[in-house]
């Protein structure tokens, strides 16, 4: 019993720290700003349809939940961290699409089995810590039939380099813990699903990102705005040598992905678009 307990206390304590993590900075920003298509693209991927009802998991700011409000849907943004949810809210009235705002544990999803006809995530759920556990509740919550689509960063893609370089920095992942960018790995999100999902279709695509005048000024908004950036540089706050060194290497990484011409710092970051339906007869 005393296992358990602590299991438990260990999770919500885990969540709670993820939570904190996308409250701070300014997530809201990067959605709008760097990757404002993604979730479109997504939602066009999984075919929404006026009237369907959708999930979008891990939704942060309704980057896909919105768009897919906007194509006539019946939507329920999901997400842990409050914050975002609260911001989402307010870009949704702005552009006059109308859904429902809930928080919630992508892991432990507070929906009833089959209630959906589409579950979607946009770089959302790649994040929750329990892959498996995850994948689960994506299937569970989506009818037979329905459709599954995902949206990740993949491991060797920009963002998933950009993770890998901050990971010597960051205080050693929870036991259990799998590394956010294996979502982006083909192999590894179709074992994930298994025999319960058909008509799997992948593709890797590009997004370009141009917002940046230099390598630095990427880095510098990084370290402002997005939260696991800034949970690393916290970490090693009292250790000068280390943050000019991460400082060095968050640099270097967009230097070596620079496609631009001078004067202006362009990048193409690789992302993996997963879509799928959940087998009528699920399995494995």
């Amino acid at each position: 019993m005393t296992n358990v307990i602590d299991t438990i206390e260990a999770d919500r304590a885990l969540k709670a720290r993820h939570r904190a993590m996308w409250a701070q900075g300014d997530y809201p920003a990067v959605a709008a700003e760097i990757i404002p298509e993604l979730g479109a693209i997504l939602v066009e991927a999984c075919g929404v349809r006026p009237g369907e009802r959708v999930l979008d998991v891990a939704a942060g700011t309704g980057n896909a939940a919105i768009p897919a409000a906007l194509a006539g849907a019946d939507v329920v943004a999901c997400d842990l961290t409050s914050e975002l949810l609260e911001t989402g809210q307010r870009v949704a009235a702005e552009r006059g699409a109308e859904l429902r705002w809930q928080e919630a544990d992508a892991e432990a999803l507070s929906f009833s089995d089959s209630e959906f006809d589409t579950v979607l995530s946009c770089v959302g759920v790649m994040f929750a810590p329990h892959h498996q556990q995850a994948a689960d509740e994506l299937v569970r919550v989506c009818r037979p039939g329905g459709t599954i689509g995902v949206l990740n960063w993949t491991p060797q893609g920009f963002l998933g380099r950009m993770l890998a370089t901050m990971k010597p920095y960051a205080p050693p992942p929870p036991p259990g813990a799998q590394p956010p960018p294996l979502w982006g790995d083909p192999d590894h999100v179709r074992a994930l699903f298994g025999k319960r999902v058909t008509d799997v279709t992948v593709e890797r695509r590009t997004v370009v990102v141009d917002r940046f005048e230099t390598p630095e000024a990427f880095r510098d908004y990084f370290k402002q705005c997005y939260g696991p950036t800034i949970s690393v540089y916290r970490a090693i706050a009292d250790d000068p040598e280390a943050v000019a060194s991460l400082d060095r290497d968050l640099a270097d990484l967009a230097r070596v992905h620079d496609v631009g011409t001078a004067g202006r710092t362009v990048m193409e970051w690789e992302y993996l678009l997963f879509t799928a339906r959940r087998a009528v007869r699920s399995s494995g």
